[in-house]
C-alpha cells in the first residue's frame, strides 16, 4: 500500500468529522458570521484547538472580505493553504548518520512498539539498527522490547530489571560504536509521578551521550497517543521541563477523529512532527508529509 494511500486511511475518522461537517456547512453558500461560526465550532471539534481554530477562520474572514472568496470551494482550498503554510514555517527533521534517537513519553502512548516500529523503518531505509532497553524501572519493558527485536530481526542491548539506565546506554554505545551502527534507538520511562528521578535518569543519560558519543547525531523524540487529542499537549508541556524535544511520533492516527491534534502541535511549540502511526502493523510507521496530510483532511 503506498503512502499516500496510508495516510488517506489512517485519517478517515478525522476526515469524516471534518470534511462531511464543513461539506455540509459550505452547502448553505452564504458566508456570513453564522457560518464562521459554525466552522470555528468544526475545527475545535477535531481538536486543533479553540484559539488556532479562532485564528485560522480569522485569516478566512479577512480573505473574504479583500473579495478572494466566493464559494465553497474557494473557502476549502484556501483553509488548506492556511494550513500548509503554518506546517511550512516549521523545519521539518532531517536525520543525519550516525544517530542517537531517545525515545520519550508516558506510559501507555505505544512507546517501546513505535521504536520496534522504528527499528522496522530503519531497516527498510538499509540502516544498521540497536536498540536500548534503557526503561529499567517497568516490568514487562524490556521484555516488550526484546520481543520487538526479535520480530525485526534487530539487535538489543538490555540489562535486568532495576538497572542503572545510563549503564544500559553505556553498553549501547560501546557496542553502537564498535559494529558501526547507523541508528542507536534509546527507550526511556515514562513515570512522570516521580518527575524527579526521572529528569535525574535522563540527565545521566545525556551525560553518557555527550561523554562517549560526541560526534553521533542525536535526536529525542516524543511518543504521544493521537487519540487523546489536546491531552497530548499536556505531555509535551511535562516532558519540555526536563528534556529538549526535537520532534513528535504521533501513534494511533487511524484510531481517532482528532487528528487535527497535529496541527496544535506544530503551531503551538514550533516542533515538527517526524512519523505517524498509520496502522497495527510492523511497517505502519511513515515519515509526516504535511501535504498529504491536509490534502486527506478535506
Amino acid at each position: 500500500m503506498g503512502l499516500f494511500k496510508k495516510i488517506g486511511n489512517a485519517l478517515k475518522k478525522t476526515r469524516e468529522a471534518i470534511a462531511r461537517k464543513i461539506d455540509s456547512l459550505l452547502s448553505h453558500g452564504e458566508l456570513d458570521d453564522d457560518f464562521y461560526d459554525e466552522l470555528t465550532d468544526i475545527l475545535i471539534s477535531c481538536d486543533i484547538g479553540a484559539r488556532l481554530s479562532m485564528d485560522i477562520v480569522e485569516n478566512l474572514r479577512l480573505r473574504a472580505r479583500k473579495g478572494k472568496l466566493r464559494n465553497a470551494e474557494d473557502v476549502k482550498n484556501e483553509l488548506k493553504t492556511l494550513l500548509k503554510e503554518d506546517f511550512a514555517a516549521v523545519e521539518p527533521i532531517n536525520i543525519e548518520y550516525p544517530a542517537i534517537i531517545t525515545i520519550v513519553g508516558v506510559n501507555g502512548v505505544g512507546k517501546t512498539t513505535t521504536i520496534g516500529k522504528l527499528s522496522s523503518y530503519f531497516k527498510r531505509e538499509k540502516k544498521d539498527v540497536t536498540l536500548v532497553a534503557a526503561d529499567t524501572f517497568r516490568a514487562a519493558a524490556s521484555n516488550q522490547l526484546n520481543e520487538w527485536a526479535n520480530r525485526t530481526k534487530t539487535r538489543i542491548i538490555k540489562h535486568a530489571e532495576g538497572a542503572d539506565a545510563a549503564a544500559v546506554v553505556y553498553d549501547g554505545i560501546s557496542s553502537a560504536k564498535a559494529k558501526g551502527t547507523d541508528v542507536l534507538l534509546v527507550d526511556t520511562a515514562g513515570r512522570l509521578h516521580t518527575k524527579t528521578n526521572l529528569m535525574e535518569e535522563l540527565k545521566k543519560i545525556d551525560k553518557v551521550i555527550n561523554r562517549e558519543y560526541p560526534n553521533a547525531n542525536r535526536y529525542t523524540f516524543i511518543v504521544l497517543d493521537a487519540t487523546t487529542g489536546q491531552n497530548a499537549l499536556n505531555q509535551i508541556n511535562s516532558f519540555n521541563e526536563f528534556v529538549d524535544i526535537d520532534g513528535i511520533i504521533l501513534t494511533k492516527l487511524d484510531g481517532t477523529a482528532k487528528g487535527g491534534v497535529i496541527i496544535a502541535i506544530q503551531k503551538d511549540y514550533e516542533l515538527p512532527v517526524a512519523f505517524v502511526g498509520v496502522g497495527e502493523g510492523v511497517d505502519d510507521l511513515e515519515e509526516f508529509d504535511y501535504d498529504e496530510f491536509v490534502d486527506n483532511l478535506f
